[in-house]
């Protein structure tokens, strides 16, 4: 995050890796073949003391240490390709067409996963939250690309764009949190805003921190969760629904390719993000890229890439809640 005298490495997110331990986003731990066990956070009750850093791949609610130490190359700007697995739309996809007015009426809730301020409040976003069937960490820092742009950063850029869009067909947007909180929220506060806005429908936006030989994206949905303070038993039909639109809308606008290190053409199903165990409307998450890739970092670093990657978000939202 800016301002800090020097950042400690990225903790993982999405992976399911262990938790922030010793001195550490955007949008940990133990090594990619951990990662199967992590949420925003760590497994449950997992000691959050001193922050600290080695690098793996992240997930939602954690961030991966860099794994290498050059930087990416710098932002393309040459025209698309028209190729998907060049992460450039395709070229046979007509621009995007929206009518004015369409979402008049309907609420939607912005996640921008992580905050820029979680590096200078380890204490705070370590501390242990209940997400029904464990307990997690309230948030964590996110990942990085190795030039140094932070998940927390891209997820403000694309969330914001997505609103301005959303915004122009007449939705009320909330978001989570605007750049404007010191940290967090924590993940079960995140869950809660759906209920809190009586939104139609909620959206976690993240960049992933796999293994940097791995490219693409993906979009986690809820498992049932029925446990504790959690029972998604209604949103979970709708959220896959939703995870279908979402992964279909994402490739055609930015043609980015389905991650090849994790997930089943582009999906991946949870049961352990508190972000999803314990929403009370559709909900799902989706990992734009994988900034740990140099590939994936360079597109996530081009604001016209951004643009295209909220153009996906917007269109997935706006036909989920004109086609049910």
């Amino acid at each position: 995050m800016t301002g800090q005298p020097s950042r400690p490495p990225r903790r993982s997110a999405l992976l399911r890796t262990t938790t922030v331990v010793a001195a550490a986003v955007p949008l940990c731990t133990a090594g990619w073949f951990g990662w199967q066990a992590l949420d925003h956070s760590s497994p449950a009750g997992a000691a959050a003391s001193a922050p600290a850093a080695p690098s793996t791949p992240s997930t939602p609610g954690e961030s991966a240490g860099p794994t290498s130490a050059t930087p990416e190359a710098p932002p393309s700007s040459a025209a698309p390709t028209g190729t998907p697995s060049a992460g450039t739309p395709p070229t046979t996809a007509a621009p995007t067409t929206a009518p004015t007015g369409d979402l008049a009426g309907r609420t939607i809730v912005l996640d921008p996963g992580h905050n820029p301020g979680n590096f200078s409040h380890p204490t705070e976003i370590n501390r242990q939250v209940d997400v029904g069937n464990g307990h997690k960490e309230c948030d964590t820092t996110g990942t990085e690309t190795n030039a140094g742009y932070t998940e927390a950063d891209y997820t403000l850029d694309v969330t914001r764009r997505a609103r301005a869009l959303l915004t122009a067909r007449g939705a009320k947007v909330v978001m989570v949190q605007d750049g404007d909180r010191p940290w967090g929220p924590c993940v079960d506060e995140r869950a809660r805003a759906g209920a809190d806005a009586h939104a139609d429908v909620a959206l976690s936006v993240h960049g992933d921190g796999g293994p940097a030989s791995g490219s693409g994206f993906h979009v986690i949905m809820p498992a049932k969760v029925v446990a504790g303070k959690a029972d998604n038993s209604a949103i979970v039909e709708p959220s896959h629904r939703l995870g279908l639109l979402l992964r279909d809308r994402f490739h055609a606008a930015t043609g980015e390719p389905y991650a090849d290190y994790i997930a089943d053409q582009g999906l991946d199903t949870r049961s352990d993000l508190g972000g999803l165990n314990l929403s009370a409307v559709p909900k799902v998450f989706i990992e734009c890229g994988n900034m740990r890739n140099s590939a994936d970092a360079r597109r996530m670093t081009d604001p016209q890439w951004r643009q295209q990657a909220a153009q996906g978000i917007s269109d997935a939202l706006a036909a989920f809640l004109t086609t049910h």
